[in-house]
């Protein structure tokens, strides 16, 4: 069987895109997704990302996000970006809409066109609320400044649930890790049943990080959409960062901006790339 698709790029996360508005979801969507992401020997990214029909009165679409390894996750801030993205080119009705709201897992999302592939998310809500993540063994929360013992080493973490649970800690030199090593530990951990996404970040001042990632389900990456919007919300949670500025973040694969605001409301910012079509044979 011939299967269409569009690669496309956020920073850097790379994603195979379906177009399954009308078919639906492709049989054994989670082996699909496997074959396809294996760098090297197919296409090749950080996973698929089904473009369904939208769920909710209003919306444009709906994303389903299936990992690496296929498992499906709730919410991708570079992958939203480019479904807006690639319904602007692909989508009549979208070509001048703005704003445009996609339906998640993880609730609704409102997307606003910057310019240039460019497109502002509103990214809800955070919490740092052991029951929002899931995370056990931690009491309630806030998870703010905990001391965790992953792989023989004491760290001290800050949990952010985003849609999908993230621990974020603080670090002097994020280039120097060994995230090959300590990435697997902090995803697999007993504490978090549902597993983690992992953030490391330097602070360069106030209003600029840096910052590398571990994705569960998918490894290092060279972005993570919510997991910046969770290392900037666990930043000022710390009193490292203002809220209500914008909070620039460099990551592998690119700058993403991130803006806490009342009541912890989180927008991020940040570019689209498609980078081909085609057809592959599955």
């Amino acid at each position: 069987m011939k299967l269409s698709f569009t690669k496309m790029h956020g920073c850097a996360n790379d994603y195979i895109y379906l177009d399954c508005r009308t078919t639906g979801l492709p049989q054994n969507i989670e082996a699909l997704a496997r074959k396809l992401s294996a760098r090297r020997f197919s296409i090749g990214g950080d996973g698929i990302i089904c473009i369904c029909a939208p769920q909710t009165p209003g919306a444009d679409a709906t994303m389903r996000i299936f990992n690496a390894d296929g498992s499906e996750g709730k919410m991708c801030g570079n992958g939203i970006r480019c479904v807006a993205q690639w319904l602007r080119e692909h989508e009549a009705s979208c070509a001048a809409k703005d704003p445009l709201t996609i339906d998640t897992l993880s609730g609704p999302k409102v997307l606003r066109y910057q310019g240039g592939g460019s497109w502002q998310v509103d990214m809800g809500r955070y919490s740092a609320m052991a029951a929002d993540l899931p995370a056990v063994n931690m009491g309630p929360g806030p998870l703010v400044r905990y001391p965790l013992a992953v792989a023989d080493h004491s760290w001290e973490v800050t949990c952010i649930s985003v849609g999908n649970p993230h621990c974020v800690t603080v670090v002097e030199d994020v280039d120097a890790l060994d995230l090959e090593k300590i990435g697997p530990a902090f995803e697999k951990h007993e504490n978090f049943p549902e597993q983690i996404n992992t953030e490391f970040v330097q602070q360069l001042d106030p209003t600029h990080l840096k910052m590398r990632v571990w994705e569960r389900g998918s490894g290092e990456t060279w972005a993570c959409g919510t997991g910046t919007c969770a290392t900037v919300a666990a930043m000022t949670e710390l009193g490292l960062c203002p809220a209500g500025q914008d909070i620039h973040v460099a990551l592998r694969g690119g700058e993403l901006i991130i803006k806490i605001g009342p009541d912890h409301e989180v927008t991020m910012t940040g570019p689209t790339q498609t980078v081909c079509e085609g057809v592959t044979e599955v």
